[in-house]
């Protein structure tokens, strides 16, 4: 052992006795228990980076064995020790360690490359706790908690980097992910798709105006195309059920009480993702997990979307074998509209009315409904308005008439709702990245979405795991590094800032 292990061993010893000295002392019989346990934590922080510093002095007193070559297979020279500088849980830790060196050659230090050390000071497991927690909150909210339990001051902007740094592996990642077994999918494969608009910061203009024209607005969004995948078993459900479940039971018409059937099947290996980078690149990665997936085990293949025509030309053009069907919650939504042109929202008769119209939709009888609404458009007494509202839920329902045929997709126990990729919408995008005054860039939004959906995927162990080894190849086993340019590591990733 060396001197300075020696030096370092004896003053663990004192610390750890002070600490038993600490509890069993006789000052110990005054001490609350939230001072003695607050003391032991801060205590056994310290003790903690002390017996890491042991750890790498340890390491770092064995001079590797040579000679040592360079990826080039150049040899290098042993120049001297050189001190890093490692930014762990415990707070910062100084070590030297051995270095070599040739002209025209990138010093090497091989200890380095047996401790897989991070690119930079801040340790894996850091950047990994912090990550994993602005997943969920601001940057800032998640700096004052690391500082208030840790004891530890990190910058917001190497928070941001990290995040930057780190999403660089998911696509691969789920490119490489195990998929469930097909004895534990369900027969149905299911496809989501939506959109939710992320606020992006907007570019200074030349003269800022003194006042926003009319129609003008504070900020600017962009699209974050949101996909999900999953399998899942059939449930079969009459239309008066799925009315009932949508909407409250008018109380001129009761729906009768059913007697509970079997519990509702859960979604299997459920998969949602978001990107920045448009409509073909979200369906691009979505065809390769649905390859991946796909099977003689699947027996139906379903695609949900809102009706938007850009993600139903997208998923008709990319999977002709799918059944593409119009979410039924966007359907209701078109009733009301009517309804609410027609009877007003306030009529007694408007609720009882949707949901007859309803039924009729998920008993497949939409042809019913549009001729309903056609008849209506025609009486002499309604505004020009309400004529357009009418004609605005009949041209949506002829629209999507083809994906509409709910009697036959209830009867198979398929899924009609949308609600997986709706709730990614709001839980993946709406919760962290449209707080308030909070304005993002490209990179930024994307790199934080994709960490995102990691942890809202339950893989973020699996995916740290696998980041990790990506890292240490590109950093020590000669593979193409990841460069971020000094001007972006450190501009401003104006991620919860408020627009001037």
């Amino acid at each position: 052992m060396s001197s300075n292990s020696d030096q370092i061993v004896q003053q663990i010893r004192q610390d750890f006795q002070a600490l038993m000295d600490y509890v069993m002392g006789d000052g110990s019989q005054t001490r609350t228990a939230y001072e003695v346990e607050l003391t032991l934590f801060r205590r056994l922080l310290a003790l903690g980076a002390a017996l890491l510093r042991l750890f790498f002095v340890h390491r770092a007193a064995v001079r590797p064995p040579e000679p040592v070559y360079a990826p080039d297979g150049t040899e290098l020279r042993y120049q001297s020790l050189r001190l890093t500088t490692y930014f762990s849980v415990f707070g910062k830790v100084r070590f030297q360690r051995h270095y070599y060196h040739a002209v025209g050659q990138a010093g090497v230090c091989p200890l380095d490359t047996a401790l897989s050390l991070p690119p930079r000071c801040y340790s894996d497991l850091l950047r990994d706790w912090t990550e994993y927690g602005s997943t969920n909150e601001s940057y800032n909210e998640q700096l004052q908690t690391v500082e208030r339990i840790l004891g530890l001051t990190l910058a917001k902007r190497a928070l941001e980097t990290s995040v930057r740094e780190d999403a660089t592996d998911v696509d691969a990642f789920y490119d490489q992910k195990t998929v469930p077994p097909p004895a534990a999918e369900g027969p149905i494969l299911v496809l989501q798709a939506d959109g939710k608009g992320v606020p992006m910061v907007r570019p200074a203009p030349a003269a800022a105006p003194a006042r926003r024209g009319k129609g003008a607005k504070r900020t600017q969004k962009k699209e974050a195309v949101v996909t999900a995948i999953y399998t899942i078993a059939p449930h079969v459900r009459t239309p008066q059920a799925v009315a009932a479940a949508l909407m409250a039971a008018p109380a001129a018409e009761p729906v009768p009480r059913l007697t509970p059937g079997p519990a509702r099947p859960q979604p299997v290996g459920k998969e949602v993702r978001a990107t920045l980078a448009g409509k073909d690149a979200a369906f691009d990665r979505l065809a390769r997990r649905v390859a991946q997936r796909d099977g003689p085990h699947i027996h139906y293949r379903v695609a949900l979307t809102d009706g938007a025509a850009p993600l139903q030309q997208q998923m008709l053009r990319r999977w002709p074998l799918f059944t593409l069907v119009l979410d039924i919650i966007h359907a209701v939504e078109y009733l009301w509209l009517a309804a609410n042109a027609w009877l007003g929202e306030t009529h007694p008769y408007r609720t009882a009315w949707v949901h007859e119209q309803l039924v009729h939709l998920l008993a497949g009888r939409t042809a019913l409904v549009i001729q309903t609404l056609e008849k209506l458009a025609r009486q002499p007494t309604l505004t020009p308005a309400q004529i357009q509202a009418l004609h605005t839920t009949i041209g949506y329902y002829r629209r999507n008439a083809p994906y509409m045929r709910y009697d036959v997709y209830l009867a198979r126990g398929w899924p009609i709702g949308s609600g997986v990729v709706e709730g990614a919408c709001g839980h993946l995008v709406k919760d962290r990245m449209e707080r308030s005054a909070m304005r993002w860039t490209v990179p930024g939004a994307q790199a934080l979405l994709e960490l995102r959906a990691v942890r809202i995927n339950e893989d973020w162990a699996a995916y740290q795991d696998f980041h990790r080894q990506c890292q240490h190849q590109r950093l020590y086993d000669g593979a193409c590094v990841m460069v971020i340019p000094v001007a972006e590591t450190f501009a401003l990733d104006l991620a919860e800032q408020v627009a001037a």
